[in-house]
């Protein structure tokens, strides 16, 4: 086998760093039984790598590129230009040109070819690199394919080949590039086959593009193509285009457009046993693969060729079940507040704590509610559930039972209905309005932490996981505690009910939102005040300020004593992280980094409460909270006792509003305790993968977070690691941080997209789901990592989610605009507490909303403006 050419037949998967993606997936396809691919053969990396290696000017000017950003544009034009200049004027050795004609006079020189890039990282499972080489089509003659070898290996380096590396974090000296050369099909058809929806990402939905002619008319946007979509040997769907133009092959090179026949215009690109024919090679092809694949085929009077395959990479990865049976999954992050993916160490701790089924797909979880839809009691409870939480979620959900794609049990067939047996949401539960019944579930749960903190102190290697698989009992009691659900389910049907009745009787929307500002026993809120109380102790300090703006290393809460007031401000920020230092964003990933691991991350946040406030801010703000709470008590009742039967509707909502103030600050605490226990598990965790460093086994204690528990467990009882997995795992959840996860998927792969069913809205208003009443207009500020939080006091916030670890940078806005969200969840409680108006659930705030715009936020009927 030559270093430097190989035909097809030469070429498999393993020759990836030889032929590159296209060459190698080219060479597989040309194995397979029943696939017809045309001749050919691939001028290899070897190859490329050598021409480079002999050209002594572009190594430097490589060095230069590898130090350039995405927004150094006009820099990477001229270096990429200079370099691809450099390239097409090298001469191509003579023994490997000498190949190149052996390949040459074998299929026939005089054929025409089609002359395609093939580079190292592309058609990967996780990043394409689609379009980013050339292609060059209908090439004859030995010359003029040697000069267009040397014009793909120049496109290695266009301007948008570069960014796209630049962008996923690819070293331009580690991307080779082969050149594939292959015989031309001249067809009369040709397009793209979708081997899963690319549109619903539906794995048994086939998607077929076609188009008369050569595929460069579609690819390349001229005409819209045909689309066919196929599901188990039958088309279900056809879209037929008008097909004004083609792009033919010419007898003497090259390709033209052609206008086509006005009888063709509208003609089906492809008859239905056609494309019933191009649907049985599609799978052939994915069974291969083993995963979905995007075909490239063409079609002449002797049949299909396929000319590429590669795996589809814009796919949310379907969640794996062992049967054949729908399923329908929601998405836990969503509904967590932590949608993005989690270590394979915190995935595998949140299972052991998980109440029900819940399934991996793209390094989130998700929870199979399959058992739920199919009876019409837990149907209707579930879309009422989220008809208050999360209506796009519910929306989701409607499409799926219209559709019927979960059948209802045998005894629910008879009432199909799901609107008429509603359950009542917003009934009051009856539990005695007590204040002592929260203050005990705290002391409970508190107690429980501290027996946890001091039994775990003598456990180690198997006896602590061991303890720790026993712990996570009590937690899930602590959790599933019938008194606290009691509680704060109480306050939440209060909510409802104020919500429902004072829109009723007095037209005013939203009530329970003002009526929830300041109350007591709200961890989550409390923490954020408790962090204005240190940048008070603070405050009188402009050394420590100083040191604070200018010095953030990691042990920089040691080297504060060398200032004047450096030791009070040592212990308060000490008193904060005792209380408070287990949180951290993500905070349900027992891997991500808390506060009390890395206390440099609440110094944006001390240093913005010290610019925006005033000394005793935290009192001021409970205060004002409290006050607006009782004003609107208040003015609520005096207007009820007008109305007929005015005083009993006024008694009644007393008794909700005192329920909601009793009970509404302790839906934070289960998280609080939880998240605390995750903390201590954690803390004794990282001690056994520091002996395994010590001895060897482990390169640094965090490679840890890409074991399973078990897995971790198994290494500390052997002392022995793969360490391949480490690295693949790594890799892998870099490769799921790309991925966006949707809020519902079927076991078909098919992920379905939720509408908010709002009307009248201002023309061009962004619409979410209402959570904190009020209107407020302000500067929007665009924030992705709380650590780079530079806020001034009257911004609105912009952000994917927030869990309570966010709740510190409540103090200094005005208003929250959120991706994703519910009316429950932490971002909305707090919003509400503290009285900013917020609008969660809206698709893509963080890029349709620029950092700096000015916006309005409508926390009443929920909607955005940019102003």
């Amino acid at each position: 086998m030559s270093l430097y050419v190989l035909g097809f037949q030469e070429i498999d998967k393993t020759k990836l760093m030889i032929a590159g993606g296209k060459g190698a997936n080219l060479g597989e396809l040309s194995k397979m039984e029943g696939i017809c691919v045309p001749d050919g053969f691939c001028i290899s990396t070897e190859a490329f790598k050598r021409v480079m290696g002999e050209t002594a000017s572009i190594n430097g000017l490589l060095d230069q590129l590898s130090l350039l950003k995405v927004e150094d544009r006009d820099k990477i034009a001229e270096l990429s230009g200079e370099i691809r200049r450099i390239i097409e004027e090298i001469t191509i050795p003579p023994d490997i040109s000498e190949e190149i004609t052996r390949f040459l006079d074998r299929i026939g020189e005089k054929n025409a070819y089609a002359v395609r890039s093939s580079a190292t990282a592309e058609d990967l499972p996780m990043a394409s690199f689609a379009g980013q080489q050339d292609t060059y089509l209908n090439i004859s003659g030995k010359e003029a394919i040697v000069k267009h070898i040397s014009k793909c290996w120049a496109s290695l380096f266009t301007e948008r080949a570069v960014i796209y590396r630049i962008q996923h974090d690819f070293d331009h000296r580690k991307v080779h590039l082969s050149v594939v050369v292959q015989k031309m099909v001249f067809p009369q058809a040709s397009g793209i086959l979708f081997t899963a929806d690319p549109v619903t990402s539906n794995r048994k939905v086939l998607s077929i593009d076609a188009g008369f002619g050569l595929g460069e008319a579609l690819v390349s946007g001229l005409v819209n193509a045909d689309i066919y979509k196929v599901r188990n040997g039958k088309i279900i769907d056809k879209k037929i285009s008008a097909k004004k133009l083609a792009i033919y092959a010419l007898q003497d090179g090259g390709t033209k457009e052609q206008e086509l026949q006005p009888e063709m215009q509208n003609k089906q690109a492809l008859t239905d046993e056609q494309i019933l024919q191009l649907e049985r090679l599609g799978r052939k092809i994915e069974e291969h693969f083993g995963c979905p694949q995007d075909i490239e085929w063409c079609l002449d009077e002797e049949g299909f060729y396929i000319v590429q395959s590669r795996p589809i990479t814009t796919l949310y990865p379907s969640p794996e079940v062992n049967d054949e049976e729908n399923h329908v999954y929601l998405s836990v992050g969503h509904n967590q507040m932590m949608t993005d993916p989690m270590k394979p160490l915190g995935l595998s701790f949140f299972l052991l704590a998980a109440d029900g089924p819940m399934f991996k797909a793209g390094g989130r979880l998700f929870a199979d509610v399959t058992p739920m839809l199919a009876s019409l009691d837990s149907r209707e409870m579930l879309l009422n559930i989220f008809g208050h939480g999360d209506p796009l979620t519910k929306d989701a959900l409607i499409t799926l039972i219209t559709r019927d794609f979960i059948k209802l049990l045998p005894n629910d067939k008879e009432e199909q209905d799901t609107n008429k047996r509603l359950p009542d949401w917003g009934a009051p539960v009856q539990i005695e309005n007590d204040p002592t019944l929260v203050s005990d579930l705290i002391q409970k749960c508190q107690t429980s932490i501290e027996v946890l903190k001091q039994n775990i102190q003598t456990k180690s290697a198997s006896d602590l996981f061991d303890f720790i698989l026993e712990d996570i009992k009590e937690l899930k009691n602590i959790r599933s505690d019938p008194q606290g659900s009691a509680v704060y389910m109480a306050a939440i049907n209060a909510s409802t009910w104020i919500n429902e009745n004072m829109n009723k009787w007095l037209g005013e929307k939203n009530a329970a939102d003002t009526l929830s500002q300041s109350v007591p026993n709200n961890i989550t809120s409390e923490m954020g005040l408790a962090l204005l109380d240190v940048a008070d102790v603070i405050r009188p300090y402009p050394e420590v300020i100083d040191y604070l703006q200018h010095g953030k290393a990691d042990r920089f809460l040691d080297e504060l004593v060398q200032f004047e007031g450096g030791k009070e401000a040592k212990d308060a920020i000490y008193a904060y992280l005792n209380k408070y230092g287990m949180r951290c964003v993500g905070e349900i990933d027992i891997t991500k980094t808390r506060w009390s691991e890395k206390p440099a991350i609440l110094i944006p946040m001390i240093l913005s409460n010290i610019k925006n406030f005033e000394i005793n801010a935290s009192k001021r703000k409970f205060e004002q909270g409290l006050q607006e709470a009782l004003k609107k008590e208040q003015a609520l009742l005096e207007r009820l006792k007008q109305l007929p039967d005015g005083e009993e509707k006024a008694k009644e909502t007393k008794r909700m509003i005192d329920i909601i103030r009793t009970f509404i600050g302790y839906r934070e605490y289960p998280k609080y305790g939880m998240i605390n226990r995750y903390f201590v598990y954690k803390q004794a965790l990282m001690k056994e993968a520091e002996k395994l460093v010590q001895a060897g086994v482990l390169h640094e204690k965090e490679d840890s977070y890409y074991l399973t528990f078990e897995e971790f467990h198994e290494v500390v009882r052997t002392n022995k690691l793969e360490y391949q997995i480490i690295n693949e795992r790594r890799d892998e959840y870099k490769s799921y941080k790309k991925l966006t996860p949707p809020r519902v998927i079927t076991s078909d792969g098919e992920i379905i997209v939720g509408k908010y069913k709002q009307e009248n809205l201002p023309t061009g208003a962004m619409v979410g789901l209402p959570v904190s009443t009020g209107v407020i207009e302000g500067r929007a500020r665009v924030i992705l990592n709380m650590e780079n939080a530079d806020l001034d006091d009257g911004d609105i916030l912009i952000t994917s989610f927030t869990d309570p670890s966010w709740t510190p940078l409540f103090v200094s806005i005005k208003g929250l605009v959120t991706e994703v969200g519910g009316l429950m969840t932490h971002g909305a409680v707090i919003a509400r507490e503290y009285g900013l108006p917020a609008v969660v659930g809206v698709d893509n705030a963080t890029k349709l909303i620029h950092d700096g715009q000015r916006i309005r936020v409508n926390g009443t009927d929920g909607y955005v403006e940019i102003l």
